[in-house]
């Protein structure tokens, strides 16, 4: 599992060099990786960094995947760590939903590269979401109705239907509840080490965007409107490769291309259902303008600039200052704060800025 400060580890045993190699390449934007050339290898290894999850060739030497599960299960350290075998040979499932030797997967070689960021998420995620269920209730109803959600939207985008507002209401309402019962915190702190970083950014989104139409005295329902949009603010980012998503340096002129069509990807995407109100495609829209007109995607200044949109723009930068990356630890809010005060003020409206201030010191959200 994941910790605050770094990512998940993974462990790729698999005696071909170039596999190896081509695995820890797609999965560099993500995760750390360990690479080992046989299970004999392997084993001290895993003892010394147990990774999140363990992907393994079929016929890795000296004896097999299978034998080499067989031996992970005997230690108690990495009895419970996931394992995806790796074949050049198409699923031997028993058709139950298992797999053979107790893996917790299986990847027919060649396998396209969302196909194992999606399987190795899968697993990872699995064991943090199972940690919600040590949470309050609303809370862990909150966490666990907006991530379904989000995980369909995929689905939806990809078949051009619309997501059904309804459902992302409900699954925001544990949400609006639990901020108005000061009770949120919880579901900040659940979402910190999900791999998916869409996810936990939209999540944290929606959870401080709420919270400041609760503080501003907006009613339950503004602030579930609040609330769907911050969930949905970044709908289209699905459509972004990983490697421009994930990059640790400065983007190219032609990459930060690829990454502003995520805003006209998700406004399109929410402009098919005639259901979503409006200030949840304006959250949308203008989240990323600035003050200065310097924002994208329509350049807007100004008074051109909705409330919503300002309010949007404030909650998202000290989101994305404040998120745990691969290439990043998290910034501590104060810092970030004082960095959109003293830095941002010409991108940021100063007024709403104080006032986000004064709530977030209040509400010490880390």
């Amino acid at each position: 599992m994941s910790h605050t400060g770094y990512v998940s580890l993974i462990a790729v045993v698999d005696d071909h060099a170039g596999f190896r190699s081509q695995v820890t390449q797609a999965l560099i934007s993500l995760y750390r990786v360990n690479e080992y050339p046989d299970t004999e290898r392997a084993l001290p290894g895993l003892r010394t960094a147990p990774p999140a999850v363990i992907l393994v060739d079929e016929q890795v030497a000296p004896s097999g995947a299978c034998d080499f599960i067989a031996r992970l299960k005997q230690e108690p350290s990495l009895a419970n760590i996931p394992t995806v075998i790796t074949s050049k040979h198409e699923e031997a499932g028993t058709g139950n939903g298992s797999y053979p030797c107790g893996a917790n997967g299986w990847l027919t070689k060649p396998f396209r590269r969302s196909t194992l960021i999606q399987t190795i998420t899968a697993l990872v995620n699995t064991h943090v979401e199972a940690d919600w269920e040590n949470l309050p209730l609303g809370a862990r109803a909150a966490l666990k109705g907006t991530v379904q959600i989000f995980n369909n939207i995929s689905d939806f985008i990809a078949a051009g239907e619309p997501v059904p507002f309804s459902s992302v209401k409900e699954a925001c309402a544990p949400l609006v509840d639990a901020i108005g019962k000061n009770d949120f915190k919880s579901i900040l702190n659940g979402v910190k080490e999900h791999d998916n970083y869409s996810y936990a950014h939209s999540l944290r989104v929606a959870t401080l965007l709420s919270l400041f139409g609760h503080t501003l005295g907006l009613t339950p329902e503004d602030q579930l409107v609040l609330a769907s949009g911050g969930l949905l603010h970044d709908a289209g980012k699905i459509s972004i490769p990983h490697e421009v998503l994930n990059k640790a340096g400065r983007l190219t002129e032609a990459e930060f291309t690829v990454m502003k069509s995520h805003v006209t990807e998700t406004v399109k995407f929410l402009n098919i259902n005639p259901d979503i109100p409006k200030p949840v495609i304006i959250i949308a829209a203008q989240h990323h303008e600035k003050l200065d007109g310097s924002g994208y995607p329509h350049g807007l200044k100004g008074d051109d600039l909705n409330d919503l949109a300002r309010m949007a723009s404030i909650v998202d930068v000290l989101s994305a200052l404040t998120d745990r990356r691969v290439y990043k630890p998290p910034m501590p809010a104060e810092k970030a704060l004082s960095i959109m005060t003293d830095e941002m003020g010409h991108h940021l409206d100063q007024h709403f800025l104080s006032m986000f201030k004064a709530m977030l010191l209040d509400a010490v959200v880390d």
